[in-house]
């Protein structure tokens, strides 16, 4: 085995490099919230979609469009409504006079990074527009279809809280996702750093001082790089046991899909390449388990009127599992 591995052996010289430029140029922002940063580039060099989760005011946009804002790629934003229809996600059929037909013009899907901000306050109708684009990379209007140009990413926030005037996202829109995140309240030290970055801020944009540190053929690239990654047979099996134990765990309602367990691997292959390691280690697998499988279970009546969350179950199953040595 130790043969098979030093054979793998992968170059993540431009890898390493790319993930500290995008570190530094979030964290000149971003104070604190190493977990979020971290499982946001997992999450763009897995190719993979994102759900920012938490209460007004803890940077859940910011942190999107300072994502967008690294990569040197079209991005646009769509602020979900109640009254925002499919046609002003995909696009439109409009007529032209001078042809006398008429022709499609593409709407903001039609871009590299999509920050879809609160994102369950459109209704199903609208919600259904994004669930071709964020699986198959593809829209299909009027009988015809587009493809969308990758590399394509949608970071999509919510508030948990404010449920008034909100749809409940369907299942199979949140099993599209890669990682739901939880962006939680800072601490007192880093409020009071962020306080401190305010008053010491020269532009009123921020924003403007960014700069993009990737290319979108970077992007690809390294997507490549993270595929090629070593992981173990055990690893595999040791994931899809993981998301085996959800569908016959008492406390939970509903269990995860297969979709799960590839989720799994993939971030675990980034978290690994972003620690330096061509190869993926148990670690990997149970640091990126909750944020996979939190938002594709649903806990039973029981243990949520208790109080639980799907994180608690999760971890207990992962106690409970031998690790693969």
């Amino acid at each position: 085995m130790e043969q098979e591995m030093l054979n793998q052996r992968t170059d993540l010289t431009q890898l390493s490099t790319a993930v500290e430029q995008i570190r530094q140029t979030l964290g000149k922002i971003i104070v604190g919230q190493k977990d979020v940063i971290d499982l946001l580039i997992a999450g763009l060099l897995a190719d993979g979609h994102l759900l920012l989760e938490g209460v007004p005011g803890v940077a859940k946009t910011l942190s999107a469009k300072l994502m967008a804002k690294c990569i040197s790629a079209s991005f646009s934003r769509i602020q979900f409504t109640p009254d925002l229809m499919p046609s002003d996600v995909l696009g439109t059929a409009v007529f032209s006079p001078k042809t006398a037909e008429f022709q499609f013009r593409h709407g903001p899907i039609f871009g590299n990074i999509i920050l879809v901000d609160e994102i369950n306050r459109a209704p199903a109708k609208t919600q259904s527009a994004l669930f071709e684009a964020m699986e198959e990379r593809q829209i299909t209007v009027d009988g015809s279809t587009y493809k969308l140009e990758e590399p394509f990413m949608v970071l999509a926030t919510q508030n948990p809280v404010d449920q008034e005037g909100t749809y409940r996202l369907p299942e199979a829109q949140l099993d599209r996702f890669l990682f739901k995140i939880e962006v939680k309240y800072p601490s007192l030290e880093d409020e009071i750093q962020i306080l401190v970055n305010q008053h010491q801020q020269k532009s009123d944009d921020q924003l403007l001082e960014i700069e993009a540190v990737l290319s979108v053929e970077q992007v690809k690239a390294l997507r490549s790089t993270i595929k090629a990654l070593f992981v173990e047979p055990k690893l595999l099996a040791y994931a899809a046991q993981i998301t085996h134990e959800t569908r016959n765990n008492k406390s939970l309602y509903l269990g995860a899909s297969p979709r799960a367990s590839l989720a799994m691997v993939n971030g675990a292959k980034a978290i690994a390449a972003m620690a330096g390691r061509d190869f993926v280690t148990p670690d990997d697998i149970i640091k990126v388990a909750a944020p996979v499988l939190a938002h594709r279970v649903m806990l039973s009546p029981e243990k949520e009127m208790e109080g639980l969350t799907p994180a608690d179950i999760i971890a207990q199953i992962i106690k409970k599992i031998e690790i693969p040595r």
